[in-house]
């Protein structure tokens, strides 16, 4: 890909994911939908917000949900893309006005190749570690299945 086509694809990552938030804080269901494959996943941590969330409208229909019930509004903190990989990473707030809540973190986003959408998010947010919780990883992400390590080496500080 030509450094002049990767600047393009940047580009529009960026719009993808502008349009995306966008509709999250506008409540506008069909702005979300447009900026996802029908079959999006979104996943949370283990116990957040009933997750993973899979399918475009069921995104929509939560965050649509979440500014009527909570007041939310996200902003875009900082955002990297990678045209090469079709993914990006970005760092948001969330502010959910009407319980006075913050919340800060950031989101992997996937994007698929075909009609430059994304395809899947993995939320990740800034908290202390959870002491009843052993693993802290996304609930019904496949880590085993993605190649990602479960364990570390055999004998390692032991």
């Amino acid at each position: 890909m030509s450094e002049q086509r990767k600047a393009g694809r940047a580009r529009d990552m960026e719009r993808v994911i502008e349009v995306y938030i966008e509709g999250c804080c506008e409540a506008d269901a069909n702005k979300i939908i447009s900026s996802l494959t029908p079959d999006c996943t979104h996943y949370f941590p283990p116990g957040m917000y009933d997750g993973p969330w899979e399918s475009a409208e069921l995104i929509a229909q939560k965050w649509c949900a979440a500014v009527a019930q909570l007041g939310s509004y996200w902003t875009i903190d900082s955002l990297i893309v990678s045209p090469d990989a079709n993914q990006a990473a970005g760092e948001w707030t969330h502010f959910k006005t009407k319980q006075g809540t913050v919340l800060r973190g950031m989101e992997w986003y996937e994007f698929c190749g075909q009609n430059g959408v994304i395809s899947e998010i993995r939320a990740y947010y800034a908290s202390p570690q959870a002491s009843d919780l052993d693993r802290l990883e996304l609930g019904g992400f496949d880590y085993q299945r993605r190649g990602f390590e479960l364990a570390p080496p055999p004998g390692t500080r032991d």
